[in-house]
């Protein structure tokens, strides 16, 4: 009977140490990872995006859940090894997180959470705006460009055109201002039309600007002056056809009256 007692001791506290031991292990759970499935932060407004949570330590069953802004949005309970998954929707501003999720057991109180994340809200750019404080220059004068896009996430990055060549290199702004480019008008090539063109990391979104002309200076003046000498010359001319019609008409009235006086005789 003695015996029997001291088996049935060993047994309990055998019993125990096993699920001490299993109880030790599945706290074991290491920090779990949180990723984009996408593999980018980057994201555009109505977009559908994943994040994946896996804990690469411990014994499954494990409960994933999701929270952001440490409020919680969804969780998962995964019975192998496998990631869980969470699908979003971008929606407004405030969907671009901070995001963290959790792991624990079930039959765990503790538990342990992932890195965090935020997504970066991109937005289009607006088409930008080439302008320059003169359009009028002479040969040999130096001339400035800028180009500016008033929306659109940062960097923005800009390219010059003269016709369809392109005017390198292009200009990446990490601020909210405008690119600028210096010209020297060396020859009458020089002259003529520019734009520009800005993109940013919103996809298939790059943008062309209005044109801009630099023009010769004193060209304008030299044709308004052609345009009045020439028109003033016309006038003069028909002044004189007019007058010589007139002209012509009398003296052949004139010529006909003598002649009548002259059959008379």
């Amino acid at each position: 009977m003695f015996f029997l007692t001291i088996l049935l001791f060993s047994y309990t506290q055998m019993s125990q140490q096993i699920q001490k031991t299993t109880a030790n292990a599945k706290e074991m759970l290491s920090n779990p990872k949180l990723v984009p499935v996408q593999g980018t932060l980057n994201v555009v407004m109505k977009q559908n995006v994943t994040l994946s949570c896996l804990s690469q330590a411990g014994s499954p069953p494990v409960r994933y859940t999701l929270f952001k802004h440490n409020q919680q949005v969804s969780a998962v309970n995964r019975s192998d090894s496998t990631p869980a998954l969470f699908t979003l929707t971008i929606s407004s501003a405030s969907d671009v997180g901070e995001y963290k999720c959790k792991a624990e057991y079930n039959s765990s109180s503790g538990g342990k959470y992932s890195n965090s994340l935020t997504f970066t809200l991109i937005e289009p750019i607006s088409k930008p705006v080439l302008s320059s404080p003169t359009s009028q220059a002479k040969k040999g004068q130096n001339v400035t460009l800028s180009c500016f896009s008033e929306n659109g996430s940062l960097p923005i990055t800009y390219l010059f055109f003269k016709g369809k060549q392109s005017i390198p290199p292009q200009k990446t702004m990490q601020k909210r201002e405008a690119a600028v480019i210096f010209l020297f008008l060396d020859s009458l090539s020089d002259f003529g039309t520019y734009k520009c063109k800005a993109n940013n990391s919103f996809p298939n979104n790059s943008k062309y600007s209005n044109s801009f002309n630099f023009t010769l200076a004193g060209m304008n003046e030299k044709v308004t002056t052609v345009d009045k000498l020439g028109s003033h010359n016309i006038q003069n001319v028909l002044t004189m056809q007019v007058f010589s019609q007139i002209f012509c008409l009398w003296c052949s009235n004139y010529n006909f009256l003598n002649f009548k006086k002259k059959l008379k005789f």
